[in-house]
């Protein structure tokens, strides 16, 4: 079932699995303002019985990054450029940036789990909107790169407290500092892919990770989800007593029991 399909975002559903497609491969699914409203619309449509969203792109690459047009002064149709933004006001350029972010948000709620497909290129924006998902599977010829910097930029799409997470700080400054291409098997070596398979494996591989996901109950999925995505701002001690509350609600719920 598609729920969605317009400025290069195609949503489908098939039952507890919902696949997000970057459909624009003539432009190697170059991000645009408006791609980025309709990623965050595919959030908000999902159906509630969605377990897995799978992220992926048509054609030779994932994402190419921002589309360039950004950066003339003509921008893109019925949007400002990136050049007008510029001379705006402090307030009207972070709530500007806040908004494009929203597209970057949705991927981690707790209620799912999201993984994104990933083939040749993923840079700049399309390597944050990679690093938005929780697990990455990456075909052999994937490369990501943080391009940001080679503008005169920074990565503000959400992506630069993932990357840490995944590969440390002095790894991720260094990666961001230089904007290096990481090739897939380094990927998968320092923890930025989850998997890496042959790119004709690519769909299967992501099917059979999706089928294991959805074998657990899903509200010990959820609940695992949050202990796990907390624990870093979590002391040890704090860290046990989340433990122990989610696994009272678990066992409380397999018993029948209310709080």
């Amino acid at each position: 079932m598609t729920l969605l399909d317009k400025h290069g975002v195609r949503l489908t559903v098939d039952d507890a699995i919902a696949t997000v497609t970057l459909a624009n491969a003539a432009k190697r699914n170059a991000q645009s303002p408006a791609m980025w409203r309709a990623l965050a619309e595919a959030g908000s449509l999902l159906p509630g019985n969605v377990r897995i969203v799978v992220l992926r792109g048509e054609g030779k690459s994932f994402s190419a990054g921002l589309d360039r047009q950004a950066f003339t002064p003509e921008g893109f149709d019925g949007e400002p450029s990136f050049l007008d933004l510029a001379r705006g006001s402090d307030e009207a350029l972070d709530a500007t940036i806040a908004e494009y972010q929203e597209a970057f948000t949705w991927w981690r709620r707790n209620d799912l789990v999201s993984i994104a497909a990933v083939q040749g290129h993923a840079i700049g924006a399309g390597f944050q909107l990679a690093l938005a998902c929780d697990l990455r599977v990456a075909a052999e010829d994937a490369q990501f790169a943080m391009r940001e910097t080679s503008l005169g930029l920074v990565p503000d799409l959400t992506g630069t407290h993932p990357l840490v997470g995944l590969v440390g700080y002095a790894r991720a400054l260094e990666i961001c500092a230089t904007g290096r291409f990481v090739h897939a098997a380094e990927a998968e070596r320092i923890g930025l892919a989850n998997l890496v398979v042959p790119g004709a494996e690519l769909d299967a591989a992501v099917a059979d990770l999706a089928a294991a996901l959805t074998a657990a109950p899903r509200d010990a999925v959820i609940e695992t989800k949050a202990l796990l995505a907390g624990a870093m701002d979590r002391t040890y001690e704090e860290q046990r007593r989340a433990e122990r509350a989610a696994q009272a609600r678990r066992l409380r719920d397999l018993a029948g029991v209310g709080d």
